[in-house]
């Protein structure tokens, strides 16, 4: 199994950019960065610890702003270092799956979705490689 840390958590917001402010003034955690997904529509910022970027916070824009307080955090995501062996692997399992293909983002990091045992969402992340 090649799974290495949990890579991020992703946490729906309404506005990307307060929520940015908000994890960098009150939380001290640094802003990575921003993007637009390939959908166009949902918007992703990334912070994390200084020092410490080895787990992020993902703030994902324009997703669903109405669930309630309980419903904010939208999924685990977990690093690989192959999300194409990941993925082959865990459809061998005849695990349920969200996604049915792998999803590049702008920045070349790929991901891929399925379901937990309760149904919670849970994500293959392969970063980019520096």
């Amino acid at each position: 199994m090649a799974i290495t840390k949990i890579e991020h958590v992703g946490v729906m917001v309404k506005d990307l950019d307060a929520s940015i402010e908000f994890y960098t003034k009150v939380l001290g955690m640094q802003h990575l960065g921003t993007m637009l997904h390939t959908n166009g529509v949902i918007r992703l910022g990334f912070l994390a610890f200084p020092g410490a970027s080895e787990t992020q916070i993902e703030l994902v824009e324009g997703y669903n702003p109405d669930l309630p307080a309980e419903g904010k955090v939208h999924h685990m995501a977990f690093t690989v270092d192959d999300v194409h062996a990941e993925v082959e692997r865990i459809k061998s399992l005849n695990i349920p799956l969200r996604d049915t293909e792998i999803t590049t983002l702008p920045n070349g990091a790929q991901y891929f979705f399925f379901y937990g045992p309760d149904g919670e969402l849970l994500e293959l992340f392969q970063p980019v490689k520096s």
